[in-house]
């Protein structure tokens, strides 16, 4: 049994961060109903690789969840979807401020249909203020909340991560947090709520070191100037075959640790500058491969891990000894295929896997049912 069995979800997401979030309430159990233009295509749905012509990456990411292709300028349609509104928990959505409304679909509209209905808003800049209808990617949630202006080296400036932060940690992980902690005050008010998420706010919200020190005292951090953005030895170094070692050893314990196993212990001394110790043991890395020092370091625990490539990442026998890995069964092919799980483990209860993504679908005009019955059901919904 998962743990969100029951939640009934109307999804009416796209591209990464509102189809992670309901995915994750998939996982754990969550009925998801997944709303679908049938006249403009979910980006997703282009993005290779591709099995029998869909992406693997939308297949992930719309798991265990039934597609309704559904047209809002449809009367019949709209209709349709009202009444799925009555049978609902939770509504996620991700248009721009006003898009809802203009079709009645809107909060306001829904808690007077069902009013214990959960309403989760995830946009850009926020149902209010001055930017609520302005376009945004990752890149601009991330520039605007000013961690941009701190994270990057002094030559370059700043620097994209390799995944979107924005949209991972301050779209889809805070809209779960917003909609799993109002589904618990639902069942002791009865109440639903409506849930507001800019990915701009959450960006702004995950600094916490440098905004409480600008508040305090006006500091305003600049690359390298930090010690958890390069102005410490706490730092990428890079090896003698173009391969890099992350040092994490701030701790005293940790860095002895570090000195002792390189033979550096002078680097101990306290006499020593931040960029002194930087430099050094920039050198000291610089004359033995990637292998050589995991050889070194195995056996002491000091913070350091090499800098693994996603395909060694693949093949660490730490990530399926988590089982980070599951196999999830394509109804259109009659094979499994290989995804990434879900990264929380409970001791009572289990995630679930139904089935890949965009194969499993109905028709609004013949689901004259409740549609959450069909989440389901593996075999009646099947494209």
């Amino acid at each position: 049994m998962s743990m969100l069995k029951g939640v009934k979800v109307l999804d009416f997401t796209a591209l990464l961060p509102g189809p992670m979030a309901s995915k994750f309430l998939a996982d754990w159990g969550a009925d998801v109903l997944r709303i679908e233009s049938p006249h403009r295509t979910d980006l997703l749905h282009e993005v290779p690789p591709k099995v029998d012509g869909s992406s693997v990456f939308y297949q992930e990411m719309n798991r265990s969840k039934t597609v309704a292709k559904l047209d809002f300028t449809d009367d019949d349609h709209l209709h349709v979807l009202k009444r799925w509104v009555e049978d609902a928990d939770v509504i996620i959505e991700q248009f721009r401020p006003g898009v809802m409304a203009k079709y009645g679909l809107d909060y306001e509209y829904m808690k007077k249909v069902n009013p214990a209905i959960i309403y989760c808003s995830l946009t850009g800049y926020g149902q209010t203020g001055p930017d609520r209808r302005k376009a945004g990617h990752d890149i601009n949630y991330y520039a605007r909340s000013g961690l941009a202006s701190y994270s990057g080296t002094k030559t370059d400036g700043p620097l994209l991560a390799g995944t979107p932060w924005a949209d991972v940690a301050g779209g889809a992980h805070y809209s779960v947090m917003a909609i799993l902690m109002a589904l618990y005050q639902r069942e002791h008010s009865g109440v639903g709520d409506y849930l507001d998420i800019s990915m701009t706010d959450a960006m702004f919200s995950m600094q916490p070191l440098a905004n409480q020190r600008y508040i305090y005292d006006k500091t305003v951090p600049d690359y390298e100037s930090e010690t958890l953005n390069g102005g410490s030895y706490y730092h990428f170094y890079e090896t003698s075959d173009g391969r890099y070692l992350a040092v994490g050893s701030l701790e005293e314990v940790f860095f002895k640790r570090l000195c002792k196993v390189i033979k550096r212990e002078d680097l101990l001394s306290s006499s020593l500058s931040a960029q002194t110790i930087k430099d050094e043991l920039t050198h000291v890395f610089k004359t033995k491969p990637l292998a050589e020092w995991k050889e070194i370091l195995a056996e002491t625990d000091a913070c350091v891990e090499p800098v693994a490539t996603l395909a060694e990442a693949h093949d660490d026998p730490l990530f399926y000894e988590r089982e980070m890995f599951v196999e999830v069964f394509n109804p259109a092919t009659g094979t499994s295929q290989t995804q990434v799980s879900n990264a929380v483990k409970s001791q009572n209860y289990q995630p679930t896997y139904r089935f890949v993504g965009g194969t499993h679908f109905i028709d609004p005009l013949e689901a004259h049912y409740s549609p959450f019955y069909f989440a389901n059901n593996n075999e009646s919904a099947t494209k």
